[in-house]
């Protein structure tokens, strides 16, 4: 087997879990289940009404861990891609995904980044240590570390917070000759950001997605991840 490229980034969007069942993060509407995304993404209304939004990702968590809630043949595809890299020298393959579902490592994913945090996790506002966690939270609930009520909050990247090592992932847009977007607008941040970099370099560029976005990627293809996302990857396998 070989691949015609060394080292491969993949951005994974909603567009990728919506087929598993997983909501979109908002509506045309700007509202995140009845909520104003400033309510329940904001760490200024964390800050206003933490129980509101506890009792939000306590919801978002609970629906993620439903029995049929499962990865998708996009995700397996994926998984299998990353697998193909690591069976040959001097290649090298990144997952960076929006997502804050577990979806991709249930798939078998290994070589992966949550730039926007996990559902499944919990911070400690006071020293930074994460921890797995899928219970429901709420503001008397005592943190590991510090032994003490109110501190936790979830491990999600909200509006005006910086997403997740992005150091890592620019250094890899740097390196890449590929880089691949899932299910997610190739017009906005951060594909476009992702999309610049990897071009300044020379990078091939793919936007997968459902309907057309208006991107300048190179190469596009259209239609339900779970279908085109496995076929895309066994031709790239078979090249």
């Amino acid at each position: 087997m070989s691949l015609p490229y060394r080292s491969i980034v993949v951005l994974t969007g909603a567009g990728i879990s919506a087929e598993s069942g997983i909501q979109t993060f908002r509506s045309a509407d700007g509202l995140w289940e009845n909520h104003r995304i400033e309510e329940v993404a904001t760490p200024e209304g964390f800050a206003a009404n933490p129980v509101l939004v506890h009792n939000f990702y306590n919801q978002r968590r609970s629906q993620l861990l439903q029995t049929h809630i499962r990865p998708n043949a996009a995700h397996t595809a994926l998984a299998k891609l990353e697998y193909a890299c690591s069976q040959l020298p001097d290649h090298e393959f990144l997952l960076v995904t929006q997502n804050v579902d577990n979806l991709h490592e249930r798939a078998g994913s290994e070589r992966l980044i949550h730039m926007h945090g996990e559902l499944l996790k919990v911070r400690c506002m006071v020293s930074g240590l994460i921890f797995e966690h899928r219970e429901p939270v709420n503001i008397d609930s005592e943190c590991r570390c510090c032994r003490q009520p109110g501190n936790l909050r979830p491990h999600i990247v909200w509006f005006g917070e910086m997403p997740l090592e992005m150091n890592l992932i620019e250094a890899a847009l740097q390196r890449c000759d590929l880089l691949i977007a899932v299910g997610t607008s190739g017009q906005v941040y951060p594909a476009a950001g992702f999309y610049q970099t990897a071009r300044r370099q020379g990078a091939h560029t793919i936007e997968i997605n459902l309907e057309t976005t208006g991107s300048e990627f190179d190469e596009h293809i259209y239609g339900l991840a779970s279908t085109v996302v496995p076929d895309f990857v066994e031709r790239l396998l078979a090249m």
